[in-house]
């Protein structure tokens, strides 16, 4: 296992962490609980493999991965690092923050927590909760009486955002989205190691679209790959202002597999990022032909969230995630989230106009069923 520094807090963390999101749950008489036995065991698994830094949260796998990550940790406590995050969209009044910091403790069964989040920060989060509460006054409160050890955020905005809260100059660390399909955050997440921020990536995998196999992301590097994943998670750990990759392992195969993966003392040749730098200028530049995703076209009358509908045909066919694109095309029109069909589409062409790049939206939409739906 490689470890690197994290940020200016002087600890060595594991360029892979153990993301305690997704572990395996099953319901019984209409409530969900975590498979304890798997769960634990593939924990202890990456543990042993050298990872150092487990995460977790109040609201993951239903409440109850905090327990479960607790009893994990008995026995490993002196060597793993344990991040949790502060449900920050709860707090309604003064005394929450303290509230959620001693139900987790207790959770955990920890006297302390190593790294405490603010949830899914934003900036709307930052100005009317965080400010208007006075949170960092407890944060720091916590800090000193010896509850948490590090103040962190996890993130959900704009790069801009990003960098403003970097320069709060309280924060160690912090966590957020960066991988081959979403790199908004690049320039932000040099600017955190400037700053002696520590940096852990969300969805290194992209939240799954690189768990698909795609033979265009494979030829991009030497022929050692095994698979897309690991191409995702060699391609974030490339990144040398990247601390650390959660990944939500679910298998004792995929824990294995990562950590061979974390393990390579450079994930990425200079011939290999040339060859992954092209093919992301390459489709960079054929996802912007065919839709850049500037939502001049919506909204639909029928419902079609249109630019999502072209995204996963990009995915199809400048990624070659085919995969991935079919199964989320399937999935469309199951709720409000995902948008109607193209088969809801009844050819009123108000969308085309309103296109700045004048595509024909009404026969890219039949092209789309075509190649990812049952129409043939």
């Amino acid at each position: 296992m490689q470890y690197r520094d994290f940020g200016n807090t002087g600890i060595k963390i594991s360029a892979l962490g153990f993301g305690a999101m997704r572990l395996p749950e099953y319901e019984k008489d209409g409530k969900w609980y975590v498979n304890e036995d798997e769960a634990i065991g593939m924990m202890h698994g990456a543990f042993d493999l050298g990872v150092n830094y487990v995460d977790t949260a109040y609201v993951y796998c239903r409440g109850n991965s905090e327990v479960v990550v607790g009893k994990a940790l008995k026995g490993y406590r002196d060597r793993v690092y344990v991040s949790t995050k502060m449900p920050t969209w709860r707090v309604k009044k003064q005394g929450d923050y303290r509230r959620f910091l001693e139900e987790q403790l207790q959770k955990l069964d920890a006297a302390y927590i190593d790294f405490y989040h603010f949830h899914a920060l934003n900036q709307e989060k930052w100005e009317n909760i965080v400010l208007k509460f006075d949170l960092l006054k407890e944060a720091v409160k916590a800090k000193d009486e010896g509850l948490i050890k590090h103040i962190s955020f996890s993130f959900h905005d704009k790069p801009e955002v990003l960098k403003r809260l970097i320069d709060v100059g309280l924060f160690e660390s912090l966590l957020c989205q960066y991988n081959l399909l979403d790199r908004s955050n690049e320039e932000a997440i040099a600017y955190a190691k400037e700053k002696g921020v520590g940096t852990v990536i969300m969805g290194p995998v992209g939240g799954g679209r690189l768990a698909a196999p795609s033979h265009i992301i494979e030829q991009s590097v030497g022929t050692d790959v095994k698979s897309t994943p690991e191409v995702a998670l060699r391609f974030v750990l490339g990144n040398q202002n990247v601390d650390c990759a959660l990944s939500g392992m679910s298998s004792m195969e995929m824990v294995q597999e990562n950590a061979r993966v974390a393990s390579k003392e450079e994930p990425l040749s200079k011939e290999d990022w040339d060859k992954i730098n092209a093919m992301l200028e390459e489709t960079k530049r054929l996802s912007d032909l065919y839709c850049t995703g500037c939502d001049y076209c919506m909204p639909c009358p029928e419902g079609i969230k249109i630019p999502n509908v072209f995204q996963l045909m990009n995915y199809h066919r400048v990624y070659g995630l085919t995969e991935y694109a079919k199964n989320q095309f399937a999935r469309l029109g199951e709720n409000k989230e995902t948008g109607q069909s193209p088969l809801a589409c009844i050819e009123c062409g108000v969308c085309e106009p309103k296109c700045p790049q004048n595509i024909q939206i009404r026969a890219q939409l039949k092209e789309t069923l075509k190649e990812l739906g049952t129409i043939e």
